[in-house]
C-alpha cells in the first residue's frame, strides 16, 4: 500500500473511532461504520486526497446529528413545559431555561442547536438542512457566527471540547477547525477559505503573515518541547550518560547527538536487556517539511550542533545541517503533524515508539484524561525551546477569536486543562498539581529558535537530505 493511501486509511480508522465514541449512545458501532463507508464511496476516484478524511467526518457528523437534535428538542419541550416565573423578561427567562438545561446535562451550545428545532422562550429558529450532495460543511446553529480555522493538530482536542464550544457560544461564535501541520498551514493550505490560522510557533505565524499580508497576531498560550518515553528507556539512557534522572528527568542533547552521530543502536548499549533491538538510538519526530514540532527539534539540535550557539549565516547553516540531517533521514516514514506520533506512543508502547518529540501540552493533556500508563515518563531536553501557539487572524472574525482566546478567563482555564501554559501561570500550576503531573514549572535551559529565514534555510537543507 502506498504511503499516502496508508495515511488515509489510518486517518479513516481514527475518525471512525472518534465518531463511535461521540455517537455511541445514539447509534450502534455498525451504524456509524456503515455511514462512514457510504460517505467514503462518494469520494471514490477523486485524485486530490489530502482533505478527504476531514470532509468525510463532517458529512458523517451531519448525517448522524439529526437524532441528537430530536433528542434535544424533546428535552427542550420538557423544559419549556416547566413553569417559568411570570413577569420574567426574555433575558431572565432565557437564563432560567439554560439553568434547567444544565440540570438536564444539556450544554449551552447544544441547547442553542436544539433551539433551532423547537420554540423556546418565544423564539423560533430554523435549521438549514443540507442535501447529501451539497457542500459538506453543515449550517451554523441559529444565532451563532461560524468561524473557520486551520489549526495545529495538537490543538484539535481543545477546539473539540464541548466546554470550549459553550464559552465561544456565549460570545456568539462557533468554530469549525481543520487540523494540519503548522508548516503545511504556512506553505500549502488554501488560507482564502479560513477566518484564522493557528500554527504552533511564531516562525510559522510569521510566514503566514508574510504570505497573506497581515500584521495582527495573538499568542494565547505556549508549550515547551519535551520527550515522551518509558521507564526502561529512561534507565538505559541514564546508564549511557544521556539522561540525568530526577522528578523531571533531563535529556542531554549534546551527549545524545554524539551518540547518534556514531550510529549507535539500542542493542549496543551496555547492559541493555530490556530493549535489545537493532534500531538506531533516535528521538522520533514528525516530518520537518510539514510540521512545526519537528522544526522545533531542528532548532534545538542545530543550536547544539553549532557549538551551543544560535545558527547565523550560510556557513553555520551548512555545518549544522551536515550534523543533524541524519537525525531525521534515519527515522524512515514520519507523520505530517504531531497528533499521530503521540497517539502511537500512547497506544503502541515502547516497542514501536521508545522516544517521541512532543509538546509538553500533549503529555499533560493525556495525564489529565487518564490516558497514560504507569511506565510512561516525560523528559525535558537540555536545552529545549518553547513553542508559541500563535493565532493569525485573516479577517475581523478571526481577530475577535484571537482576542477571546487571549483574554477570556474560562478559555484560558480550559487551555490549561488541555496542558497548555496560558499567560496566567497559576492556571497551569493548578492543573498539574491537581493531577500530579511532574513538570518543570519554570524552565531555565531554553534557547531561542533561529530567525525566520535561517530556520527556513535549515529546513530546506534537511529536506534536500531526504532526496
Amino acid at each position: 500500500m502506498a504511503v499516502d493511501a496508508a495515511r488515509e486509511e489510518k486517518a479513516l480508522r481514527e475518525l471512525t473511532n472518534r465518531l463511535v465514541d461521540r455517537y455511541g449512545e445514539e447509534h450502534s458501532v455498525e451504524r456509524v461504520e456503515a455511514v462512514v463507508g457510504a460517505v467514503r464511496q462518494r469520494f471514490d476516484g477523486h485524485k486530490v486526497r489530502d482533505f478527504i478524511p476531514i470532509l468525510i467526518e463532517r458529512i458523517v457528523r451531519r448525517e448522524l446529528t439529526p437524532v441528537e437534535v430530536e433528542n434535544i428538542a424533546e428535552q427542550a419541550n420538557t423544559v419549556n413545559s416547566q413553569a417559568i416565573p411570570s413577569g420574567d423578561n426574555s433575558n431572565s427567562a432565557s437564563s432560567h431555561l439554560f439553568d434547567t438545561l444544565d440540570r438536564l446535562g444539556v450544554s449551552r451550545r447544544t441547547a442553542l442547536i436544539g433551539a433551532a428545532a423547537v420554540a423556546v422562550v418565544g423564539v423560533v429558529a430554523v435549521i438549514a438542512v443540507q442535501q447529501p450532495d451539497s457542500d459538506p460543511v453543515a449550517a451554523a446553529p441559529a444565532g451563532l457566527t461560524t468561524l473557520r480555522g486551520v489549526v495545529g493538530s495538537e490543538k484539535m482536542a481543545f477546539f473539540e471540547d464541548a466546554r470550549v464550544a459553550d464559552v465561544l457560544a456565549e460570545h456568539g461564535i462557533e468554530v469549525e477547525a481543520d487540523p494540519a501541520g503548522s508548516r503545511q498551514i504556512a506553505d500549502s493550505v488554501d488560507l482564502g477559505k479560513y477566518d484564522f490560522a493557528f500554527p504552533s510557533s511564531s516562525a510559522a505565524a510569521e510566514r503566514i503573515q508574510r504570505k497573506v499580508g497581515v500584521s495582527g497576531k495573538y499568542t494565547p498560550f505556549s508549550s515547551p518541547m519535551a520527550i515522551a518515553t518509558f521507564k526502561p528507556i529512561l534507565d538505559l539512557l541514564t546508564a549511557a550518560g544521556v539522561v540525568k534522572p530526577g522528578p523531571t528527568p533531563t535529556f542531554d542533547v549534546e551527549k545524545y547527538l554524539a551518540l547518534a552521530e556514531k550510529g549507535v543502536q539500542w542493542d549496543q548499549l551496555e547492559g541493555n536487556t530490556t530493549y535489545p533491538v537493532r534500531k538506531n538510538v533516535l528521538v522520533g519526530t514528525t516530518d520537518p517539511r510539514t510540521s512545526n514540532s519537528a522544526a522545533m527539534y531542528l532548532a534545538v539540535t542545530a543550536y547544539v550542533a553549532n557549538d551551543n550557539t544560535i545558527v547565523r549565516g550560510g556557513k553555520a547553516e551548512d555545518y549544522a545541517v551536515s550534523r543533524i540531517s541524519r537525525l531525521f533521514t534515519r527515522q524512515g516514514f514520519t507523520e505530517s503533524s504531531s497528533d499521530g506520533p503521540f497517539k502511537e506512543y500512547l497506544a503502541g508502547g515502547m516497542g514501536q515508539t521508545p522516544m517521541v518529540w512532543i509538546y509538553e501540552a500533549q503529555y499533560v493533556d493525556a495525564a489529565v484524561h487518564n490516558q497514560l500508563k504507569p511506565d510512561m515518563v516525560l523528559m525535558y531536553p537540555s536545552p529545549t525551546v518553547v513553542s508559541q501557539h500563535t493565532v493569525v487572524p485573516l479577517n475581523d472574525k478571526g481577530d475577535q477569536l484571537g482576542k477571546l482566546l487571549s483574554s477570556d478567563p474560562d478559555l484560558q482555564r480550559l487551555a490549561a486543562e488541555h496542558g497548555f501554559r496560558p499567560s496566567d501561570a497559576s492556571l497551569f500550576t493548578k492543573v498539574v498539581t491537581e493531577h500530579q503531573v511532574p513538570v518543570v514549572p519554570n524552565l531555565i535551559d531554553v534557547v531561542d529558535p533561529p530567525n525566520y529565514d535561517t530556520l527556513e534555510h535549515l529546513l530546506d537543507g534537511v529536506a534536500k537530505a531526504f532526496n
